[in-house]
């Protein structure tokens, strides 16, 4: 979906889980957008999360525990259990005033419980160095 002219707001983690911050990445997209798979997966959810509609992509072969994406508001279009190859459909954007001050795709990235900047899936996350411990 989009381009970078479609970035809406990028991934802020909070300082710690329970934290605020801007777990994903948000993308302009109008409702009735169709909503396409980043990897090749499972769809593991469609449903309702806090009364807005939510598909969850798990990637088995991602390593352990896998990842998996987020993706709302989205109105599901593959059941629970269907395979889907990178960019097959599995959703539309649905009308949701509640997330962006205008129409979004808001998605998430994770692993386990931690949550990721989904733009590392296409090389455009942010990099960040980390001290390598006593020599």
């Amino acid at each position: 979906m989009g381009g970078r002219s479609g970035l809406l707001r990028r991934f802020d983690p909070p300082p710690s889980r329970w934290a605020a911050g801007h777990r994903g990445v948000d993308l302009a997209a109008a409702p009735g957008t169709v909503v396409r798979a980043a990897a090749p997966g499972v769809v593991t959810f469609a449903g309702q999360v806090a009364g807005r509609p939510v598909v969850v992509v798990t990637h088995p072969d991602s390593g352990a525990p896998p990842l998996r994406t987020t993706y709302l508001p989205v109105a599901g279009s593959a059941p629970v259990g269907t395979g889907v190859a990178a960019g097959d459909p599995i959703g539309v954007v649905t009308a949701d005033s509640g997330h962006c001050p205008v129409d979004c795709l808001h998605w998430g990235l994770l692993r386990g419980d931690r949550y990721l900047d989904p733009l590392a899936l296409l090389g455009s996350g942010r990099a960040r160095l980390l001290p390598l411990g006593p020599l």
